[in-house]
């Protein structure tokens, strides 16, 4: 059956606001592509984060105009859609089908996270970035998760992977905001928290039971990656814990 006439129009007038749902532009500066338009983008969040992009100074870094990045990139929005794909092609699922779900969700997981650190503003633009989940490679991503929470036998896979990766996604999100607070100091992560300590246990000296926690850690070597790991990985172990009670006996 045919398409009405108001349907048409409503769709001509209100298209979906991304990157995934227009035909790319013919390109008028051959040399410059969407590619290296997005390598380029990416390296300056990598660098200096959200605030400091914008198509003015991504054109200039790639020695052309803002027009010129208009026919392959049609406005900001869709520039961190195309970013926020292509590092999703750095996550590493597992193989569905595997002998231990636990151990494959674990290192998905680990990879996920570690990919969020390395791109400190991929869990802050993730909510934002318009439709970036219909990118190939967060497809990509997204079927390998869903295939391998099928094959373990959840019978509401993505409700399971949403629980998995709400925890992996906060976690990351506070951690990577954590390591750029760290690494605008200018110093170690070590050194940061060493002149941070004394600070933070003199605060919580009259709250009860922080100041016992202090207490049972005073003398200790503290190592602030390790501590990361540990916090990151026992709160993955519980979440896994409750979703292992909903599959099928």
């Amino acid at each position: 059956m045919p398409k009405s006439t108001k349907t048409t129009e409503t769709t001509e007038k209100n298209p979906i606001p991304s990157v995934w749902t227009r035909e790319q532009r013919r390109p008028d500066q051959p040399a410059l592509s969407r590619d290296a338009i997005v390598r380029e983008a990416i390296a300056m969040l990598d660098a200096d984060g959200i605030e400091a992009l914008s198509m003015r100074k991504l054109g200039a870094r790639l020695n052309a105009g803002a027009t010129s990045l208009y026919r392959h990139v049609a406005t900001k929005d869709e520039l961190m859609e195309l970013a926020v794909d292509e590092v999703a092609a750095e996550i590493h699922v597992p193989q569905a089908g595997g002998p231990d779900w636990r151990a494959a969700v674990t290192e998905a997981a680990g990879s996920f996270r570690t990919t969020a650190l390395r791109h400190p503003w991929l869990t802050l633009v993730l909510g934002q970035a318009g439709l970036a989940y219909l990118g190939p490679n967060y497809m990509t991503f997204s079927e390998r998760l869903a295939a391998l929470f099928t094959t373990a036998g959840f019978p509401e896979p993505s409700r399971a992977i949403d629980a998995v990766f709400s925890y992996v996604i906060g976690m990351s999100t506070t951690e990577a905001a954590w390591l750029t607070t760290v690494a605008r100091s200018g110093e170690t992560e070590s050194e940061f928290v060493a002149r941070l300590l004394p600070a933070a246990r003199e605060a919580s000296a009259d709250y009860d039971h922080l100041a016992a926690a202090d207490a049972r850690n005073a003398g200790q070597t503290i190592d602030p990656a390790r501590i990361r790991d540990d916090k990151f990985t026992y709160g993955l172990e519980v979440v896994l814990d409750g979703l292992a009670l909903r599959l099928p006996k």
